[in-house]
């Protein structure tokens, strides 16, 4: 009986996460992005104003105001900030991967290079795979402002971690 049960339970998750796929599938990029933003409720990304913008095949962008919230002493925006949008833009596309009625993401490891600073507009965090495998997904994250020059230059390891 045992044995039947966790049978059930395999064939409940291969048909929901099958479900979750096919739905990802049919979804529009406009659906996807309102999902994306929607489960920003509450977090530090409402608190940063992190608003995803653009999703595709292979990357997720996303903006940040600089403001006051995101600003150092001195009124540049701040190293942490920045990588806080990378670390939020990659992870984020890292669920398009994963089907998270099973499975969840977390961070292994960030890097960031702070190539310019910023003091107003926005800047933009355009997260890209460099590799996307069954434990771990690897990401490339390019951070502009508002004119396209670099900002950041960042790479975010991710884990594939089950759901308990």
């Amino acid at each position: 009986m045992k044995r039947l049960s966790k049978i059930s339970n395999l064939i409940k998750t291969c048909l929901s996460g099958t479900f979750f796929f096919v739905v990802k599938l049919i979804m529009s990029k406009k659906q996807k992005l309102i999902i994306f933003n929607k489960v920003n409720k509450n977090t530090l990304m409402q608190h940063l104003n992190i608003e995803y913008i653009d999703i595709g095949k292979d990357f997720l962008k996303a903006k940040m105001p600089i403001n006051s919230k995101v600003h150092q002493p001195d009124k540049f925006l701040h190293g942490g900030a920045t990588v806080a949008l990378a670390e939020s833009v990659a992870s984020a596309a890292s669920y398009i991967h994963i089907n998270p009625l099973t499975h969840t993401i977390r961070g292994l490891e960030i890097s960031a290079n702070h190539v310019r600073s910023a003091k107003k507009g926005n800047v933009y965090a355009t997260a890209r795979s460099i590799h996307i495998g069954k434990k771990t997904h690897l990401w490339e994250i390019k951070i502009i402002d508002d004119d396209d020059k670099l900002i950041s230059h960042c790479k975010l390891t991710t884990i594939v971690v089950k759901k308990k």
